[in-house]
């Protein structure tokens, strides 16, 4: 416990002032994020079945370019390079030809990378957009993401029953995530209209922090399942008492990424 404290104050240290300053270091900061991130997905399937040493490269390169398609907008739009996505299809999938043996290299793993690669460099993308746009709204997320975590927790210790998906995770509790959603709610729905806009209805601010909330739980279930999947219990163990950079990311990249819905309202 003494050791997961400190690791969290530590990353809030280096992150909390990145997140205010933004910019060009807080991007490189994201970037250096989302390779950590691409290293622990890679790795934990590395695990069971070793993936060519220079497909590994080719997903880094192609993330990097994901990353710097939105890297320099100023509005909340977000586009993708179809090049990018081209290339990301045709490097993956020809080497399954090249190969000739599913125990060296198969389209299976072809689209498991691919999906991996896409998932991460959108979601980090999306990150450096929503901060270089607007501050408060980033952080509107981030609350939904910690406040959603934080209640389910303290609800479904107190008065939680009814397990969720126990195979996946045995700890998460109906009661938990209808707690952990309801206080996202208050506290989402209030800091939106103090710090992002007043000028969207309540009703509209509250339906989609609803949905965010519960995307984050189901986001946190989806990386908990690939974990169980690979056999682990953490991505790595980068980040003392904490696990990976995915253990603590999972909820934020699906809010981040149920949020594309949304972004022509704000």
């Amino acid at each position: 416990m003494k050791k997961r404290f400190i690791s969290a104050i530590i990353m809030l240290v280096v992150f909390i002032p990145l997140l205010i300053l933004g910019g060009s270091l807080f991007n490189f900061g994201v970037y250096i994020v989302s390779l950590l991130a691409l290293r622990e997905f890679i790795n934990i399937k590395n695990d069971k079945k070793y993936i060519p040493s220079f497909i590994k490269l080719i997903s880094y390169i192609i993330l990097t370019l994901l990353i710097l398609t939105n890297s320099q907008l100023k509005e909340l739009t977000f586009s993708i390079d179809y090049r990018v996505l081209a290339a990301l299809f045709i490097s993956y999938l020809l080497p399954t030809v090249l190969y000739h043996d599913r125990e060296k290299y198969s389209v299976n793993d072809a689209f498991y990378l691919i999906g991996g690669v896409l998932f991460l460099g959108i979601s980090m993308s999306l990150l450096i957009l929503i901060r270089s746009t607007n501050l408060a709204l980033l952080v509107y997320l981030f609350l939904i993401a910690i406040i959603t975590d934080t209640y389910a927790y303290i609800v479904g210790n107190l008065i939680g029953k009814h397990k969720m998906l126990e195979v996946i995770s045995p700890k998460k509790t109906w009661e938990g995530m209808i707690g952990g959603t309801v206080f996202a709610i208050i506290f989402g729905t209030v800091f939106f209209h103090l710090f992002v806009s007043n000028t969207m209805p309540v009703f509209a601010v509250m339906i989609i922090t609803l949905f965010l909330s519960i995307l984050a739980q189901f986001g946190d279930l989806v990386f908990s399942a690939i974990k169980r999947y690979f056999g682990k219990k953490d991505f790595s163990n980068l980040i003392s008492g904490h696990g990976g950079v995915l253990d603590r990311l999972d909820s934020v990249i699906f809010v981040l990424l149920g949020f594309i819905f949304f972004m022509f309202l704000i």
